[in-house]
């Protein structure tokens, strides 16, 4: 057995521990670039306090999925006003925007050097800036992965810059942050969560510390899930979901995803689908082809006991089979109002380059099992 496990320098979680941002980056630098994916209003008071500690400011909005022009913006702006800290603030996307901007301040070249499939593919020689990531969301687990997921409007194309130079300094993961998103996001977040929770765990490289996370964080996502979507200021539903989503990045980053992320990349790079909308959509489809392929060709595999302990804790049920795991997710997503890949414009002449795209993603690699093209085909159209 042989595994390696990396993180954050320093994970501060818990409601309140927001408030220890500012005093953190007084220790890591006197100018922040504050990469923000949050109204201003919701900024605001993080931006104040650390103005207050004697910090200067420059902000960069995120509004969407960062590009790879919006990462190259931030770093001159970076560079432009001496910023020594880089602080993302708000979803996903801005965290992996601070991420690797931090990254390209102290290493050399253009950021095309380092991206993988459309890129160079070379690696980051030296740590990035101080980087301090505050996820506003409960799904991404991008406060403790060790890469920048970007998108490529011209190649129509998601990809990754990726090393362990990237892990934050500190992630801060203040469940408070979250309570007053809406249900539609506090859904598609949660079932992105717990995608990254049964993938690593199902996937060819699942080992015993992250099996840890990922059981934990299924338990926590069974019970809260539906109560954070219902009831936004249920602190204990709201703690739950942020910690289920940490506990799914260092399960991610430390073991591997599957045909869902798959999928993902290039559906995010091709279409304006939000990353946790795919996934919710998609994670019903992939776990059911994958249950049936195991089944037919490796009945054997180790896989297969793992679903049945995702059914078991998902339905609560200790005789539950692989695929109680299945029906479960699926009518959460009905009861909790996912759309279907169509929504997004997704139709079916787009199958074919699709499915030709996910085959070579990195998360692919990983999956259980090797499925057929006939069976991506199936995963794909029954999310449509």
């Amino acid at each position: 057995m042989r595994f390696e496990f990396a993180t954050a320098t320093r994970i501060l979680f818990g409601v309140g521990t927001v408030r220890e941002v500012a005093p953190a980056a007084k220790e890591m630098g006197r100018r922040v670039l504050f990469v923000n994916g949050v109204p201003p209003e919701q900024s605001a008071p993080l931006m104040t306090q650390l103005e207050a500690a004697g910090i200067t400011c420059t902000n960069l909005t995120v509004t969407a999925e960062p590009t790879l022009e919006l990462v190259q913006q931030g770093v001159q702006l970076a560079r432009e006003e001496q910023c020594d800290v880089v602080v993302g603030f708000g979803g996903g996307s801005a965290i992996d925007a601070g991420k690797a901007i931090a990254a390209l301040l102290t290493n050399g070249g253009e950021l095309m050097d380092y991206l993988e499939v459309i890129g160079k593919g070379g690696a980051l020689r030296v740590a990035s800036a101080p980087c301090i990531a505050v996820p506003t969301t409960a799904g991404t687990g991008a406060e403790v992965t060790r890469n920048a997921v970007l998108v490529s409007p011209e190649h129509r194309v998601k990809v990754s810059l990726r090393s362990p130079w990237m892990l934050p300094r500190l992630a801060v993961v203040d469940p408070e942050l979250t309570f007053d998103l809406p249900p539609a996001i506090t859904a598609h977040t949660g079932l992105d969560a717990l995608t990254q929770l049964i993938e690593p765990y199902v996937c060819l490289r699942a080992n015993p510390m992250t099996d840890g996370f990922s059981v934990e964080g299924m338990r926590r996502v069974s019970r809260s899930l539906r109560q954070a979507c219902h009831h936004g200021h249920d602190a204990e539903a709201r703690t739950d979901m942020s910690l289920a989503s940490l506990l799914g990045g260092l399960a991610l980053a430390n073991a591997g995803l599957g045909v869902v992320h798959g999928f993902a990349a290039p559906l995010g790079g091709m279409f304006p689908a939000p990353h946790g909308a795919v996934c919710a959509a998609l994670l019903p489809h992939g776990m059911d082809v994958n249950i049936r392929a195991l089944r037919a060709r490796a009945p054997e595999s180790a896989a297969l006991r793992r679903y049945e302990d995702v059914a078991r804790l998902l339905t609560g049920k200790p005789s539950a089979a692989a695929e109680d795991a299945v029906g479960w997710v699926r009518e959460i997503c009905r009861e909790l109002n996912i759309p279907p890949l169509s929504s997004y414009g997704i139709r079916e002449p787009d199958v074919p380059v699709l499915i030709e795209k996910a085959s070579k993603a990195s998360s692919m690699k990983a999956n259980p099992i090797a499925l057929t093209p006939d069976e991506l085909r199936e995963v794909l159209t029954r999310a449509l």
